[in-house]
């Protein structure tokens, strides 16, 4: 029987092409995500440790959260680095001073993504220079008016020693000279980050108080380990400080990078997962189909003594070496794919870290596994199917039906399936349990298919009666076997199903990002940092003496402990002009902050009890307590929601004043001359963005539009292999039917019109897949609104008619280049020998 299987594979290997193709691209998929994620996680995890390798124990503060000043962070003086470097076993110390730094090019662009330019400072330590960045060219900075920049930053913005770099830290603009370029071994400039250095005294000035550090790093003398150096450095600690090693610091950072792999890598797989699962269909059916038209083989083997289990033995015989040959090319297309991943980031400018290409032996296993496991499983259900065949159909050339029973059966099990999933959907309180009735529906409307595409399909005739006689075959060969076209057309439907409803959402939800904007701002501008970092107060001040500028409102957070210890963000914002700027519906009460008068959302109202009137302790930041009163209630959103707190209450608490964001309200409205004059106004600040309610929009609804397009790119695979799935069906369908072809040209249809009746049968298939794929779509996005309106309560549905439109317009492509090459083959069919054929 083993003989047997293997001769059949190599009998059929045209047929069996598709298959091993469906199969691999899956593989490849998983195999690449695999060997990416891999890849990445490893060369991040080096650079991290490559880092810290001159740090053997860290000295950091923490935060004064339980001794009454919620969110205060205690700080390091230089006593204590002077003590540090002089405890047994330390070789030396160096303070740390880091923080954000905006660098502009020579044409005022700000270099990279404000996320990732950093600064810190330049600690000379033996010999007056600093280990950890060796100069390139040039000097060290000394003084306020200098900087360093690293050579990568230096080289992409074509900078050299002695020029003048635009630099911002929190708002205003620094003109520096470059005083020198240097290399590091940061990760974070690895990756593709900028970093500039000031001088100590100019860095504490910039990023907290003079004298004090962010961090302490101790490097151990010779003979001393971590441990060790650890514990004499914490008999010198104040409380409000702690030791760290630096194995323990590159640990954790190699752990933080791992589960934001680990994410990555999930995220992936439930994509390349999908790709397979819409294999599956394209295996069952191409085994299903190998099996009906060896009827009369498997019969003879029965009644020549071959068993049930024999005859089933060998099916999953020739799936193991389909799943193996499909296993192994998925593995070198993964790692093909992986390499290329890492080189197409590496190009869009979010540099990697360098590193070997990582194919790790788990690598290796899982895709050899899902290949062979995912064929095997899939041929498993034809193989039982062969082994029913009775001896007795040797004797002629009809083999058994599926029975009235069995489809009843069929549709009994559908339609509970699709009423259970349907009833999960619409109940789910998570987007877990919608997931999971989403599923269990896509399941049963899989078993229903057969049931529903003779009606779906019915409802096409009449267009199908304008080809002619070719329309007129098309339509009775997709409704001839319901089976094999409900397996074909349900492979393009899973992967239209989540593309249509992905479309939904994301169309909602900007939809409702515009009504948000739109119906809680007044303000004509937001001013803010490109990094979401904080703005320093004279930003705010430039913009109030602005002759355009009628009304400003800096917002301001500050960590609390409301009602004794829950803790809270108090949002400061300018209590006077506050209601010239925001739009907000009052459920009760009225828009008045000012002293102890805050306003508060309606999550808050609800959680808490509190009501127009109520009052709550509150302990500041710096540690004061106070009480304040509810003046109203507003109903909340993500642009403004929690407790509001007029700023002249708040500011006198806060150990550093700095704006989240400002608002501003002008003379004559938003306009393109008016933001131009603002931005002169802020010195043409590269790091600094002023945005409309519709650049606000339009920010996030680019947000979606990327999310949405790198979603739609992985579920292209899904529709690929949906393709394959059609391809494979016809052309095994032309096969079978050789003998009615051959009549069909003999009795007058010429070779036109037998490529154009096999062109409708795709279209048709392809159609009804695209149907019913689009219909659960919207019914997915529709089902979803309700757990959106958790979060956004502005969400309504918006249904996408002209991407839906291009959706349906995509799978009648589908069906019409699926059919090319089984209809070229059709007609290229001989008439004598095709009507001899068995």
């Amino acid at each position: 029987m083993f003989r047997t299987a293997l001769r059949n594979v190599l009998a059929h290997k045209a047929r069996l092409l598709m298959t091993v193709l469906a199969v691999m691209l899956g593989v490849a998929f998983v195999s690449g995500t695999l060997v990416f994620t891999s890849t990445i996680s490893d060369a991040y995890q080096k650079s991290s440790q490559k880092g810290y390798d001159r740090v053997d124990v860290a000295i950091q503060p923490h935060r004064k959260g339980d001794d009454g000043k919620p969110g205060e962070v205690s700080r390091l003086g230089q006593d204590l680095l002077d003590r540090a470097a002089k405890v047994p076993g330390a070789a030396s110390a160096t303070g740390s001073v880091s923080g954000f730094a905006a660098i502009a090019d020579k044409h005022g662009k700000l270099i990279g993504e404000g996320f990732s330019s950093s600064g810190a400072n330049y600690y000379p330590g033996t010999g007056g220079k600093d280990a950890r960045y060796p100069m390139k060219d040039g000097r060290a900075p000394q003084g306020a008016g200098e900087i360093a920049l690293d050579a990568k930053t230096a080289e992409r913005a074509g900078y050299k020693v002695g020029d003048t770099v635009r630099i911002s830290v929190d708002g205003p603009v620094l003109g520096q000279r470059l005083a020198g370029i240097f290399t590091t071994d940061d990760g974070a400039v690895a990756a593709g980050g900028s970093l500039a250095l000031f001088d100590t005294p100019t860095a504490q000035k910039l990023y907290g108080k003079p004298g004090e550090f962010s961090q302490i790093d101790v490097k151990a003398a010779a003979g001393t380990s971590q441990t060790a150096l650890k514990s004499s450095i914490d008999k010198i600690l104040p409380k409000d400080a702690e030791s760290v090693t630096g194995k323990k610091l590159a640990d954790d950072e190699a752990e933080i990078i791992a589960q934001g792999m680990d994410g990555m890598r999930t995220s992936l797989l439930v994509f390349a997962g999908i790709s397979l699962f819409v294999g599956v269909f394209i295996i069952a059916n191409t085994f299903t189909m190998l099996v009906a038209q060896r009827t009369k083989e498997l019969a003879l083997m029965r009644a020549v003594g071959a068993s049930r289990r024999q005859i089933t033995r060998s099916v999953l015989i020739e799936a193991f070496v389909v799943g193996t040959v499909a296993g192994l090319a998925g593995l070198l297309a993964g790692i093909g794919i992986g390499a290329g991943l890492r080189a197409l980031i590496s190009k869009t400018g979010a540099g990697i870290p360098d590193g070997p290409l990582v194919i790790a032996p788990s690598t290796v296993l899982v895709s050899m596994a899902v290949g062979i496991v995912v064929t095997m499983l899939a041929a498993w259900l034809p193989g039982r199917r062969a082994a029913k065949i009775p001896p007795v159909a040797a004797m002629n050339s009809i083999h058994a039906v599926a029975t009235t029973k069995s489809l009843v059966v069929r549709n009994s099990i559908g339609g509970a399936l699709t009423a259970l999933g349907a009833a999960v959907v619409l109940t789910a309180s998570s987007s877990t349990v919608l997931g999971l009735g989403a599923a269990v529906v896509l399941i049963g409307i899989f078993v229903l298919t057969p049931l529903l595409s003779r009606p779906v399909i019915a409802a096409g005739a009449p267009v199908l009666r304008l080809f002619g006689m070719p329309g007129k075959l098309a339509r009775q060969n997709a409704v001839r076997n319901p089976r094999r076209t409900a397996a074909t057309a349900s492979a393009l439907m899973i992967g239209l199903t989540l593309i249509t409803g992905l479309t939904v959402i994301a169309g909602s939800v900007q939809k409702a990002i515009d009504k948000m904007a739109t119906e809680s701002l007044k303000a004509d501008y937001v001013v803010s940092m490109a990094s979401m970092t904080p703005l320093s107060p004279d930003v705010e001040k430039k913009l109030a003496a602005h002759p355009d500028v009628t009304a400003t409102s800096p917002m301001r957070q500050s960590p609390a402990r409301v009602d004794g210890d829950e803790h809270q963000l108090l949002r400061g914002v300018n209590g006077k002009a506050v209601g010239q700027l925001t739009k907000l519906d009052f459920t009760s009460g009225s828009f008045t902050v000012s002293g102890d008068k805050v306003v508060i959302d309606d999550a808050l109202s609800r959680i808490n009890h509190w009501k127009t009137g109520s009052s709550f302790d509150v302990t500041f930041e710096d540690g004061k307590k106070g009480r304040l009163t509810v003046a109203g209630v507003y109903k909340g959103n993500d642009l403004l929601r929690g407790i509001m707190v007029d700023n002249g209450t708040l500011t006198p608490h806060l150990s550093e004043i700095n704006d989240h964001q400002v608002m501003v309200k002008t003379k004559n409205g938003a306009g393109e001359a008016v933001k131009d004059s603002l931005r002169k106004a802020l010195g043409d600040n590269p790091a600094i963005q002023i945005q409309t309610k519709q650049d606000i929009s339009d920010g996030i609804s680019k947000m979606i539009n990327l999310l949405l397009n790198m979603l739609y790119g992985l579920l292209a695979m899904a529709v690929i292999v949906a393709v394959l799935g059609v391809i494979n069906t016809l052309a095994m369908s032309v096969f079978e039917r050789q003998q009615e072809i051959g009549m069909l040209r003999a009795i007058g249809l010429d070779r036109k019109g037998i490529k154009r009746m096999v062109r409708l049968e795709s279209l048709v298939i392809s159609l009804f897949g695209g149907v019913m794929g689009i219909a659960l779509g919207v019914f997915f996005g529709w089902a979803a609104g309700d757990l959106i309106k958790k979060g956004i309560n502005t969400y309504e549905l918006v249904l996408p008619w002209g991407r839906m439109g291009l959706f349906l317009l995509l799978a009648a492509v589908v069906g019409v280049l699926a059919a090319l090459w089984p209809a070229r083959r059709a007609a290229k069919l001989n008439m004598l020998s095709a009507i001899k054929a068995e």
